[in-house]
């Protein structure tokens, strides 16, 4: 899929409870197979990036506690058969770094990664990227479909009832 032809959407995310329920529907869209797959969530410090993340594996079926990986770095979870790992680059130096966190081993999961602009290259070979930013009290999140895939999750009915504006 080129550059030109990713879909984009935003969704209004006023508060924690609204991330939770888009994080729920997100999961929902997502197929029962998910290694392989590569969700980017960018945005500021305090955006709400682990949030998102709690959310998402909390729709997965994740009942116990999701710590944010900033020290970890990798947190693995089996959620109901599926792998998923949540990641945080902010504390690597870049690409060369990546070997040190085990990488080949995760893609045998879903990758939820933090901070993916320490790593530029990850972009392609992503599936989805989330950017999310400050509006006002509350968050807007950006969905970019950077695969196929992706872009048939961004029209699941779900995502769709949260209120996604193409943009």
């Amino acid at each position: 899929m080129s550059a030109g032809d990713r879909p984009g959407f935003s969704v209004d995310l006023p508060d924690v409870a609204t991330t939770g329920e888009f994080g729920g529907h997100l999961a929902a869209a997502l197929p029962a197979d998910t290694a392989g797959w590569m969700i980017l969530l960018e945005g500021d410090l305090g955006s709400g990036k682990s949030t998102l993340a709690r959310a998402l594996l909390r729709g997965l079926g994740f009942e116990g506690t999701v710590p944010s990986p900033t020290y970890t770095l990798v947190e693995p979870y089996d959620v109901q058969g599926r792998t998923v790992y949540h990641i945080d680059l902010y504390r690597i130096s870049g690409e060369r770094d990546l070997p040190f966190l085990g990488w080949e081993d995760l893609r045998d999961g879903l990758m939820l990664i933090e901070w993916p602009e320490r790593v530029p290259a990850l972009r392609g070979h992503a599936d989805l990227l989330i950017s999310i930013d400050f509006a006002g009290d509350g968050r807007k999140a950006r969905l970019t479909a950077i695969t196929e895939r992706a872009a048939r999750l961004t029209k699941a009915e779900g995502i769709r009832g949260m209120g996604l504006v193409e943009s």
